[in-house]
């Protein structure tokens, strides 16, 4: 498990390129039959790609539970949302399988034992993207399909930012901890997501992106609103933004991305909006 520790803006400041990407992205989460884990001490997140062909692979393959979280097993003071980025696969959350398809979602609540992960075809692998986030309370593990989501159209052809939020894990739609999740896709012939930039005081964010046509990468933009950076993205790549910086992107193609926040409170709408004409 990579263990990354918290930074303050201050620092980010003199930061080079090599070192921004060092600290908040995260690359090669899929490697066949293993799990790929990043802790984020932004409000301890944790981050898990895990990719199954020929093996069915327990949540834990290769962690120690122990050791990173103090617990006797993975979910015993946490919960996970969980997305299939990659072909048909099945989730196994306490004797209970999910069939998730490509762009569904499973929420695994706090005091889950046993979770392991396995595709329904070798030759198109599942590709589980999974954030986790600790938990004080058990609420129900919940499949969502992409239909059960809910829609929130905006921005505009004009603007380059037409997109639809689709809220997955979040207080409109069922129960968590703290956890909210959820996966915004560009219409073709945007490119921008989430401008106006904001910041989370109150929450941190980890975004992935995904569907980033051959040959294209987005630009992700982080940093303060009056000292904005950049890390080129590829496609499946994921970032962490601390709350006190701004999460948006651009890219070369239209794309799609999922969002994860955890921290203080649930409240969709509380951010601290940033004008772009303030920004620099």
């Amino acid at each position: 498990m990579d263990i990354r520790y918290s930074t303050g803006p201050n620092d980010v400041k003199r930061y080079t390129t090599e070192e921004l990407r060092k600290e908040f992205l995260i690359q090669n989460l899929y490697q066949p039959d293993s799990v790929q884990a990043v802790y984020s001490h932004v409000d301890r997140m944790v981050v898990l790609g895990i990719m199954p062909v020929k093996e069915t692979v327990p949540i834990d393959k290769g962690i120690d539970v122990w050791g990173n979280f103090g617990t006797n097993y993975f979910l015993e003071r946490r919960e996970a949302g969980v997305f299939n980025l990659g072909g048909p696969g099945v989730i196994t959350a306490d004797e209970e399988s999910f069939e998730l398809g490509f762009e569904d979602c499973l929420y695994i609540t706090k005091g889950t034992k046993s979770v392991s992960f396995a595709s329904k075809d070798a030759a198109n692998p599942a590709r589980f993207y999974l954030v986790s986030a600790p938990a004080h309370k058990a609420c129900k593990t919940t499949f969502l399909s992409f239909a059960d989501a809910n829609k929130r159209p905006c921005g505009a052809e004009e603007t380059a930012n037409k997109r639809v939020i689709n809220q997955f894990i979040h207080p409109d739609v069922l129960e968590t901890c703290q956890l909210s999740m959820g996966l915004t896709q560009l219409a073709p012939g945007s490119v921008w997501n989430t401008m106006p930039a904001h910041t989370h005081e109150r929450r941190m964010e980890v975004y992935t992106y995904f569907n980033i046509p051959e040959g294209n990468v987005v630009f992700h933009m982080m940093g303060q609103g009056q000292e904005t950076r950049h890390i080129v993205m590829q496609n499946y790549d994921a970032v962490i933004s601390p709350s006190w910086s701004i999460h948006a992107g651009c890219g070369t193609a239209a794309y799609t991305f999922i969002w994860a926040m955890g921290g203080e409170n649930q409240a969709f709408d509380d951010m601290d909006n940033i004008a772009i004409t303030d920004m620099r």
